[in-house]
């Protein structure tokens, strides 16, 4: 049984637990010896992992997506926890437990599933019901579904995630196509509960997240459509504009082509569900950026590469002026093996640039008066 969790780690802990190793790289350092990084990983988050001494006889003994008993000493660097490995071996997979290892939604399967049902239930339109039918009447299908994580890292990146994020897409079309006259609900719905089912072929979940090399060669999207119209031939009588409205749902639903989308929305529903998709995205990668942040009181996160900022933790109290400046420095983008990273380039200074340092100053310096006025009535 795992006792010991990545989220449980603090600073100068002495580490004795077991992990999943999501990805495992050696490299050479500068003075000449070998050294190896790991991502280790279980349900609670990840741990980078540094090995220093021994790098050739330790990294014999694991692969990537191996289970590890790893002792090492925990500290931070550059703001991330990290564990020096002094210590490794592989586990036998009889000792596993998988849900240990994964982060898995915290909605149970079997509840999500009852609402799933329920909304197909719930659509008028016959056809579009079917189709969701035969989908659900698929058990190879729906075992890939209710496991699947909705992707590898950016959102709903846990099992169960694909048929989360579903859900709430197709909750909130529900509740938009209610609002605005000419939207075709039930097309909309199925859309909603569609869009990513691709990714039960696109991503391999069963150790850690990545991508199958189906998913590299054709994607989600494309792999979502074959799957449907595969579903639409065992209907004999479903409408073919039905069909071909409900493909563009699919084929648009990233927006743009920058975002990967084949196509550009170009009906009501299809907008509808670019819009939808992407905000139940964001909303679940920002919670789940501040769920991993430490809980040290600062009223900031940490800065999210993704979303180019930092947020603002809600701590329920209000911020005191002065009491903690966001850092202004932002974190250098990894540039791409054999390119150098870009150079940050200045603004041009300019007379009203300066005259609002100038502003910002006075303001300091006034700030600063008013606040030792304020020290010394207190004394």
């Amino acid at each position: 049984m795992k006792e010991l969790y990545v989220a449980q780690i603090k600073e100068r802990d002495q580490v004795n637990g077991q992990f999943l190793v999501r990805e495992k790289t050696t490299a050479m350092a500068k003075n000449g010896k070998p050294y190896m990084t790991l991502k280790l990983m279980d349900r609670t988050g990840e741990v980078e992992g540094r090995v220093w001494d021994r790098v050739e006889e330790l990294s014999g003994l694991f692969d990537k997506d191996d289970f590890v008993r790893v002792a090492g000493k925990a500290s931070v660097y550059l703001g991330k926890m990290q564990l020096v490995v002094q210590r490794l071996e592989k586990m036998p997979e009889q000792e596993v437990d998988l849900a240990d290892y994964l982060p898995v939604s915290t909605r149970p399967v079997a509840e999500m599933l009852a609402e799933l049902r329920q909304l197909v239930a719930s659509m008028e339109t016959p056809h579009y019901r079917e189709l969701m039918e035969v989908f659900l009447a698929d058990e190879e299908f729906l075992q890939h579904f209710v496991q699947a994580p909705a992707a590898k890292t950016i959102h709903h990146a846990y099992l169960g995630g694909l048929l989360e994020h579903s859900l709430a897409v197709a909750q909130l079309a529900d509740d938009i196509g209610r609002r605005y006259p000419g939207v075709q609900r039930d097309l909309l719905l199925t859309g909603a509960l569609l869009h990513d089912i691709g990714k039960v072929a696109e991503l391999c979940y069963e150790r850690s997240f990545g991508y199958t090399d189906t998913g590299k060669l054709l994607g989600h999207i494309v792999l979502g459509v074959e799957m449907v119209e595969a579903k639409l031939r065992q209907l004999e009588n479903f409408p073919v504009p039905a069909g071909l409205l409900l493909k563009h749902l699919l084929l648009s639903h990233h927006g743009q082509y920058e975002y990967g989308s084949p196509k550009r929305p170009k009906t009501l529903e299809a907008v509808i569900l670019n819009y939808l998709d992407d905000l139940d995205s964001k909303i679940n990668g920002v919670q789940t950026h501040l769920q991993k942040e430490p809980d040290n009181g600062a009223a900031w996160s940490g800065y999210h590469r993704i979303y180019d900022r930092y947020f603002f933790k809600e701590t329920g109290e209000q911020p005191i002026l002065g009491a903690e400046v966001v850092p202004a420095a932002q974190p250098v983008t990894p540039s791409v093996e054999g390119e150098k990273p870009a150079k940050r380039r200045r603004p041009p200074a300019t007379k009203d640039r300066d005259l609002s340092f100038s502003l910002a100053d006075q303001l300091k310096e006034k700030t600063l008066n008013l606040f030792a006025q304020l020290d010394e009535g207190d004394n």
